[in-house]
This record gives C-alpha cells, sequence and structure tokens, in this order.
C-alpha cells in the first residue's frame, strides 16, 4: 500500500499563556487568522480549524499543510498568536492511506466578524 504523507500542526494553549483584555484577545485572534488564511492563499495550509468539545480544553485547532515539517514550524513561528505566546505548536508528518483525502480550495476567515457571518 502506498501512503500519502501531510505535516500537521496542533495549536495549543500554553499553561502560561497570558491573559488578555477582551479586545486585545480579540485582535489577536483576528491577527491569527489572517495569518493562516493568508497561508491558505500561498497554498501551503491545505485545512484548518479549531477544536470545539474537546476532552482537553489545551487543544486549540488543527492545521493540515502541504510543506515538510521543518517549514511548517518556521511558518507558525511566524502566526501571531504563537509570537504572543497564546498558543504553542506541535508539528508531527501524519501518513494516510494514498487518496483517502482530497482538499478542495475553500478559503478560511480572515477574522471573527466574517467566521461569525457564516457565509
Amino acid at each position: 500500500m502506498r501512503f500519502d504523507q501531510h505535516t500537521v500542526v496542533l495549536l495549543v494553549r500554553p499553561p502560561d499563556a497570558p491573559e488578555l483584555p477582551p479586545e486585545a484577545a480579540d485582535r489577536l485572534q483576528d491577527a491569527h487568522l489572517a495569518h493562516q488564511a493568508g497561508l491558505v492563499d500561498q497554498g501551503l495550509v491545505l485545512a484548518a480549524g479549531p477544536f470545539v468539545q474537546t476532552d482537553d480544553e489545551r487543544l486549540r485547532g488543527f492545521v493540515v499543510l502541504s510543506v515538510d515539517p521543518v517549514a511548517a514550524r518556521e511558518l507558525y513561528t511566524n502566526d501571531p498568536a504563537v509570537r504572543a505566546g497564546r498558543l504553542a505548536v506541535q508539528v508531527m508528518s501524519w501518513m494516510v492511506p494514498e487518496g483517502i483525502l482530497r482538499f478542495e480550495d475553500v478559503p478560511l476567515p480572515r477574522s471573527m466578524l466574517e467566521a461569525a457571518a457564516g457565509d
């Protein structure tokens, strides 16, 4: 059997994440979403989204990338939420049977307002 290999980034809330006022947290989240959408525009991110209803509240999001783990770590080191210490990254390779996944060219929201609009 042949396999496809993808790079996965888990976005995790570190235990020492700084507390921010709601307005600052919202601005940082918008900057994070804009950064991630820019990576999609460049063809580097294949899929991304937040976790909901998790057993571990530290787990915040999941990203599948078309680049190797070293490049993925570098890309997410530049994420505003990671730079601010609100998120940390765990990078790994993920193997699945060849052809089992198909990624569509779908834009990601660039802000919380855009995500909430549902359009």
